[in-house]
């Protein structure tokens, strides 16, 4: 090795996480804690709608059959009301309206019995939310009613194409700080790096796979549970070795540059 490589090997020595001005780590820190709470928002999300799609709190396989499946034993609006909307009417105009959707939702009897309930308990934010169905109106309230076959492909492709795209944004710059982590062995590092992009592909394809056959509702959940913990691994390990590793180490900079090939 000649005397000028190993200076340039010198000067790049300070090229990993601990060694970072106080400036960088700030910036890689708010990052990392915006994001983490925006998974943890994430997660919630997931658990008060899919979560529920059973009528029972927390993720099971019968919620994700239920959300991209469906219940072909019964309609959107029954499924509803047996889960997240369980609480917002009482058991016997629940029923009710469950009972006028099995048994084709006939609009005379909507107007006679079903739409008071909806005006009364509904309306107040599905006729004034633009992103919730306006079930006061009998034409949309009808296709509810008709037998749930779960996600319909053009929403698999809209929320397909967001994820794709908007989380592969986050994992990328959550391996591109973790990849200044130093003591791991680069195998180990480069796969918790490519583990989220990888688990984030088996989410979004297992979403289509249990649209066609539920017995693949599996892998939604081993998809989603491989890429948090990936993630999760990769946030905690950046944050202990920028702020934690020097205190415990006497503040003396490790010489390695992780960007560089040994």
């Amino acid at each position: 090795m000649t005397q000028t490589s190993t200076s340039r090997q010198k000067e790049m020595a300070w090229l990993n996480l601990p060694c970072l001005s106080v400036p960088v780590k700030a910036l890689f820190t708010g990052y990392i804690l915006v994001v983490g709470l925006g998974l943890l928002m994430a997660g919630a999300q997931i658990l008060l709608t899919h979560g529920m799609a059973d009528g029972k709190f927390g993720i099971s396989v019968d919620d994700i059959v239920y959300s991209y499946y469906g219940n072909r034993n019964g309609s959107k609006i029954e499924a509803k009301l047996n889960g997240s909307m369980k609480d917002k009417a009482p058991p016997v105009e629940r029923l009710t309206i469950i009972k006028w959707a099995r048994n084709g939702a006939n609009k005379q009897e909507w107007q006679a019995k079903i739409k008071p309930i909806v005006m009364k308990r509904c309306a107040m934010c599905h006729a004034h939310i633009p992103t919730l169905p306006n079930i006061t109106k009998y034409e949309v309230i009808s296709k509810l009613a008709e037998v749930d076959h779960g996600a319909s492909i053009t929403s698999l492709t809209r929320i397909s194409h967001i994820h794709l795209f908007g989380i592969s944004f986050i994992f990328f710059f959550i391996g591109f700080i973790f990849s200044m982590a130093v003591g791991f062995n680069k195998w180990v590092k480069a796969g918790l790096i490519i583990f989220p992009f990888l688990f984030l592909i088996t989410d979004v394809a297992s979403w289509w796979l249990t649209k066609w056959d539920p017995n693949f509702a599996w892998l939604v959940i081993i998809g989603g549970t491989g890429y948090s913990l990936a993630a999760t691994v990769m946030l905690f390990t950046s944050l202990y070795q920028m702020w934690i590793y020097p205190l415990r180490h006497q503040h003396l900079c490790p010489e390695v540059n992780t960007w560089k090939e040994d």
